[in-house]
């Protein structure tokens, strides 16, 4: 039987950090139906699930490190769930009026872009690995979404203007951190 190239010999694809990985990317659907025409109480709710969900990355990382069960399958599908939560929340938030169409364009072209490219260096065996800039951008963002998402004033806080403030800054390190990626795979095969 051939094996699947995500899974080594031996390797289990349903291990406890891989798990919490999938019940992750199995948040979208809910992001999906509670965004649509969410009131204070749902916008509190869903901001909750978002953080919950964000939350479980830096978990299943930990778990899967801790306890050395670091696989391929979970390499693979870690980076994927949280541009699928983080993405779905910023497209779902653009009819209700949350989020300005052309930050979360500018945000799944550089995804789109730098996960291209990685693709590329990894089938010529080049490891581009993730850069700090782009783990700032990654927290960056979820902050944003997570305001928001809460969208209505929280403790004398107006959570849409911070969540909007904070949506430029993760742009800026969206587009930074983009560049990076692709010097990095620049000098990679200039050494080539």
């Amino acid at each position: 039987m051939k094996q699947h190239p995500l899974i080594s010999a031996g390797e289990k694809i349903y291990n406890l950090p891989n798990i919490i990985t999938m019940v992750r990317i199995g948040v979208i659907p809910a992001l999906f139906f509670l965004l649509t025409s969410p009131g204070p109480t749902w916008s509190m709710v869903i901001a909750l699930l978002f953080v919950a969900a964000a939350f479980t990355d830096l978990l299943d990382g930990y778990i899967a490190r801790k306890y050395e069960i670091v696989t391929k399958m979970g390499k693979f599908l870690d980076p994927i769930a949280d541009k699928l939560i983080v993405n779905t929340a910023m497209i779902v938030m653009i009819p209700i009026g949350r989020i300005p169409a052309w930050a979360v364009a500018i945000t799944i072209i550089r995804d789109i872009a730098v996960d291209g490219m990685r693709s590329i260096a990894s089938a010529e065996g080049l490891v581009i690995d993730a850069s700090s800039m782009g783990k700032r951008k990654t927290l960056c963002q979820t902050f944003a979404v997570s305001a928001l998402i809460l969208h209505y004033p929280f403790m004398g806080i107006d959570a849409h203007t911070v969540g909007i403030v904070t949506l430029y800054i993760a742009l800026v390190l969206t587009v930074y951190s983009g560049l990076d990626y692709f010097m990095q795979f620049y000098r990679s095969t200039i050494k080539e």
